[in-house]
Parts: C-alpha cells; sequence; structure tokens
C-alpha cells in the first residue's frame, strides 16, 4: 500500500489576536474549537505545517481593486473599531489578517508545485464575504480568492471554488464571476444574509456560466445536500476539469449552528469532503479554508469530520434520501438556470 500522504496545514496563533472588545460570533474560541477538531482526527505524523508570512499587495490586488491593501492598512492604524456593522478590528487585526491572506497565497503555490496534496487552513478573519472594494461580513481579505489568483499566477489554467458556507460568498462570486478560469459553485440558504446567490446569477460576460448557485430554503438538511453533490456539484467539477480545488468550508449550515437556519450534521460535512477528495484523486490538489461556523461543539466536530476524510480513517458516503418538494425545487432552479442560453 502507498504512504499516507501527510496533510499541510497552515495556522498560526497570531491569528488569536483579532479580537472584538465586546461579544462577537466571529472570536478567537472559534479556532480554539477547530484545532481541537483537527488534532482529534489528524496524528502528529501526518501533519506538516506551513510556515507563514504576511502577503504582499500585490497577492491581494489581484483580486482586490488597486489601492485596497493600502485603504484597509490606513484603515486599521486608527486602532479599534468598526469597518461596517458586521466587520469590527482592534490592534492586532492587520497582523492577523495579511498573515491569513499570505498563507492562503503561499498554502496555493505549494499545492500547485505538488499535485495531489491535501491542506487545511484555519485562517481568522474570514474571507469569502470580503468583495474586491470593501470589507463585509467579518471578513478583510478574500482568503480562498487570493489563494486561487495565486494558483493561477503560477500556472495554472482552471482552478474551482467550492463554497459550502451557509452564507453565500458574495465576495468571492463578485471577484471571479467574468472570469471564466475560476468556476465558483456555492451551496448555502437562500434568501439569506448578504442577500446574493440566486440561482438566476450564473455569472458575467466571458465567465457566464461559470458562477453556480444552489440557494436552500431554511430547515435544509442533508439529504437535499447529498442530492445537490450528485447532480450539480460533481458534474459541473467534471465538466470544468480544473487543475486545483479549493472550499470555502465554513460550517455554519450545521444544525446547532446559532447564526443560521439549515440542519446538517458533521458527517455531511465528512461526506462532501469524501467527494471532493475522490473528485481531485491523486492528480489533483484539495485545500480546505476555514470561513464560518459559530457553535464551538459543531465546529469541533465538523473540522474532525472534514479531516478524517482526508486522512481516510472516516470515509462517508454522500446522504441519500428524498429532498423535500422546497429543498428539490432549489436543486431544479439551479439546474435550469444553467440550461439557459
Amino acid at each position: 500500500m502507498p504512504v499516507p500522504r501527510p496533510i499541510l496545514v497552515a495556522d498560526d496563533p497570531r491569528f488569536d489576536g483579532h479580537q472584538s472588545s465586546r461579544p462577537h460570533p466571529e472570536r478567537p474560541e472559534r479556532l480554539a474549537a477547530a484545532r481541537a477538531g483537527l488534532k482529534a482526527a489528524l496524528p502528529p505524523e501526518r501533519r506538516r505545517d506551513l510556515t507563514l508570512r504576511k502577503a504582499s499587495d500585490e497577492a491581494i490586488e489581484r483580486v482586490h481593486r488597486p489601492g485596497y491593501a493600502g485603504a484597509l492598512r490606513g484603515a486599521l492604524a486608527q486602532g479599534s473599531g468598526d469597518l461596517d456593522p458586521d466587520t469590527y478590528f482592534c490592534p492586532e487585526t492587520g497582523e492577523s489578517t495579511w498573515l491569513a491572506a499570505g498563507a492562503a497565497a503561499d498554502l496555493a503555490d505549494a499545492l500547485v508545485r505538488d499535485p495531489g496534496e491535501r491542506a487545511i487552513a484555519l485562517l481568522r478573519p474570514p474571507g469569502h464575504h470580503a468583495r474586491p472594494g470593501t470589507p463585509m461580513g467579518f471578513c478583510l481579505i478574500n482568503n480562498v480568492a487570493v489563494a486561487a489568483a495565486a494558483a493561477r499566477a503560477s500556472g495554472l489554467a482552471r482552478v474551482a471554488i467550492v463554497d459550502w458556507d451557509v452564507h453565500h460568498g458574495n465576495g468571492t462570486q463578485e471577484i471571479f464571476e467574468a472570469d471564466d478560469s475560476v468556476l465558483f459553485v456555492s451551496l448555502h440558504q437562500h434568501p439569506f444574509y448578504p442577500g446574493t446567490g440566486s440561482p438566476r446569477e450564473t455569472g458575467k460576460g466571458a465567465g457566464r456560466g461559470a458562477t453556480v448557485n444552489v440557494g436552500f430554503p431554511a430547515g435544509t438538511g442533508s439529504e437535499a445536500y447529498g442530492e445537490a453533490f450528485r447532480r450539480v456539484v460533481l458534474p459541473r467539477l467534471t465538466a470544468f476539469d480544473p487543475e486545483l480545488v479549493l472550499v470555502s468550508a465554513g460550517y455554519d449550515a450545521h444544525e446547532r449552528d446559532p447564526l443560521a437556519g439549515l440542519s446538517l450534521e458533521a458527517a455531511t460535512f465528512g461526506a462532501m469532503a469524501t467527494a471532493l477528495d475522490d473528485f481531485c484523486g491523486e492528480s489533483r490538489s484539495l485545500g480546505f479554508f476555514l470561513e464560518g461556523g459559530y457553535d464551538l461543539q459543531a465546529l469541533e466536530g465538523s473540522v474532525a469530520a472534514t479531516t478524517r476524510a482526508l486522512t481516510g480513517e472516516a470515509r462517508v458516503e454522500l446522504p441519500e434520501g428524498e429532498p423535500s418538494a422546497r429543498e428539490r425545487e432549489a436543486i431544479e432552479a439551479t439546474l435550469a438556470a444553467h440550461r439557459q442560453p
């Protein structure tokens, strides 16, 4: 049997410095829970740690507007406050943010250099709501977008991003919606924050068809996610044939999460990770980037389930079963949007 490959991990205690002075769901305890899940599922001999360094402005502005890095740096220099009603900053936020974006870029380079690599990035602040010109929704720099752009700059022709956070990754979509070299597939609650993610949003210009949104109603469970993976996610990945798959791995679609209304279990995330791992095989690398997830118990268990899928300790099949009529309608709406000329 082949020797199991190590899993590349991006993490740093300096991420914990990003902390609000008032109670806030995006808090350092989230990383403590994610780390506990990773530790429970990943034997030390299977772990390889990425050396972190801060992102360059060039890496950031491949996906954000020119001058964004400098403007954000200037805003954070005020010490503490709010960038929008949801997005706080403190004196340590700048270091955490630039380290997270730097980890994303360097991790992508590592995945490009070594096809078949698997990686997990426990990053704070999260990133997928950060728009080209503005922070949003707890997010300052769009980490997964930085990673995708870094992979393209390293020579890859096609990169796919699968976003299973319960909130639509509006920032990632906006960054790549006119780019046919990046496939963006999102499964999320809809209608819900941030208000985007309709199945009719399929991309713009050259990127039309490369944005795929499955917007589920409140209460959606694991069976619908299994069906969506079989009928939408995996077929779209197969048709696109990416050289690298990145996952915006938010865990707030879990039934315990306080900020949303879906009903997934930890095992569902393990099943989706298993399906993506099988799709990538030995020829494609696969990287997971922590996004949301605000119930600590659910976050720990879901990160553990994702990790066990990658180590092979717990390979979980996609859930079977009949989705509800409304859940099936959501899947059919996505398929219909992509049948239109």
